[in-house]
């Protein structure tokens, strides 16, 4: 017998780009849980397999930098309900050091990605008459970091995209939201604690505690926390939420 949370989106469709590991793998097993039929979206097909194997989903190849790509990642899917843009990327540099190829290439992912899924998703989430997307922005959408310009930028975008949206579909059934993470433990994270632990020459411990200075309860965020707040957002009796930009960072930001 299943139990209420194995059902809870049992029917239901979801695609979760860069699912193959850290917050986007948790979130995709957490919607699996809850009984969705789940599509992991990445650029390498061999590591999107050994993922969805391990997860108990499906997958497609899917490049967000190229719009002929994404267009083709939709065009064979017959139905979406859930769309969560997860898939991002940071490089950290002074601002004068920023490439023009960099900053392009930050937004590309971040940004422009997530519009160009949105746009293949929203016609057929809009004539069912029901839809979740849901963004996965950063505390850093909501907050400036230095270092971090065209990231910070993209994530901004990310939001006001998020919150435009979900006025133009308000009306359509389709809900439209961020969730905000701050450090999260995975691998991304933990591999720039230990750069700035080999250029600094302090511990991993100390390092990890400046990039936490701004997290009351001072500690990584847990993966399974952000793909919590994800399935509520697509759950049964979450129509009323669009818009929003939720928090999960240990009350780094309050807004």
């Amino acid at each position: 017998m299943q139990s209420s949370t194995q059902t809870l989106l049992l029917g239901r469709t979801a695609l979760v780009t860069g699912g193959g590991r850290g917050i986007g793998a948790a979130i995709a097993r957490q919607l699996v849980a809850c009984g969705a039929s789940v599509t992991i979206a990445g650029r390498s097909v061999s590591a999107l397999k050994d993922s969805a194997d391990a997860l108990g989903c499906g997958y497609v190849m899917l490049d967000l930098s190229d719009a002929a790509s994404v267009e083709s990642a939709f065009a064979s899917r017959t139905s979406l309900d859930i769309l969560v843009n997860n898939a991002g990327a940071v490089k950290t540099a002074p601002f004068q050091k920023v490439s023009n190829a960099d900053w392009d290439a930050t937004l590309a992912v971040n940004l422009t990605g997530a519009f160009l899924c949105c746009k293949a998703a929203v016609g057929t989430m809009t004539k069912r008459g029901f839809g979740r997307i849901v963004n996965i922005a950063s505390t850093g959408g909501l907050a400036p970091y230095a270092y971090a310009a065209p990231y910070i930028a993209a994530k901004h975008g990310l939001i006001g995209l998020t919150r435009a949206l979900a006025l133009e579909l308000a009306r359509t059934g389709v809900t439209v939201n961020a969730v905000c993470p701050g450090y999260t433990d995975t691998d991304m994270v933990r591999s720039g604690v230990a750069a700035v632990a080999a250029k600094t020459g302090r511990t991993e411990q100390e390092a990890l505690a400046d990039f936490l200075k701004g997290n009351s309860q001072k500690r990584l965020i847990d993966p399974q926390e952000v793909a919590r707040v994800v399935s509520w957002l697509c759950e049964p009796g979450s129509d009323g939420i669009t818009g929003q930009s939720i928090v999960v960072a240990g009350g780094e930001v309050m807004h």
